[in-house]
């Protein structure tokens, strides 16, 4: 291995570590004013499909392009597939070429991150600040007016079109 290619993967290393810490620095802890709810794994087992149950509690990731919400075009808002938070509103969404639903805003407070070496290098996951369901991991490569990416997870939400009530918040 040559000292130039060595030398090319630290600074690689450094600049994508740099690139997901700017991502971090650009959301907020979130969850301020936000109920938390929480149930036991348990019981989230037993009220989710089991895709989204892995997804939002086990922190897996779906398959791209298998979610439907990745070619959702109408106006609405995104919700925690889990306890229903509003977490993104449509105006937000833009293709990504990802093959997951990528926003570039979350609802204010309503969504928290946290730094996931899963991947060895560090990434920024975020998810809902009331549940704590993974939702997806956010990054600094999206458009303006904030330069972020929130790749979601589709089983990790639910849509709700424009016009129709929100669902009621999760209880116990």
């Amino acid at each position: 291995m040559s000292r130039r290619s060595v030398l090319g993967g630290i600074v690689g290393t450094i600049g994508l570590a740099l690139g997901v810490r700017r991502a971090e620095a650009a959301e907020t802890a979130g969850g301020a004013g936000v109920e938390k709810f929480t149930l036991p794994k348990s019981e989230w087992k037993k009220r989710l499909p089991a895709e989204a149950y892995d997804v939002l509690f086990e922190e897996a990731t779906e398959r791209p392009h298998t979610s439907p919400l990745e070619q959702e075009k109408r106006t609405g808002t995104y919700v925690c597939a889990a306890c229903m938070l509003p977490l993104f509103e449509s105006a937000a969404k833009f293709e990504s070429g990802t093959g997951w639903p990528s926003f570039y805003r979350a609802i204010e407070g309503h969504v928290a991150t946290k730094t996931d070496y899963k991947l060895v290098l560090p990434r920024t996951e975020y998810h809902c600040a009331r549940c704590g369901g993974h939702q997806g991991h956010v990054f600094d490569d999206g458009p303006p007016p904030t330069g972020l990416r929130y790749c979601n997870n589709g089983v990790a939400l639910r849509f709700v079109p424009e016009g129709e009530p929100l669902p009621p918040l999760v209880r116990a």
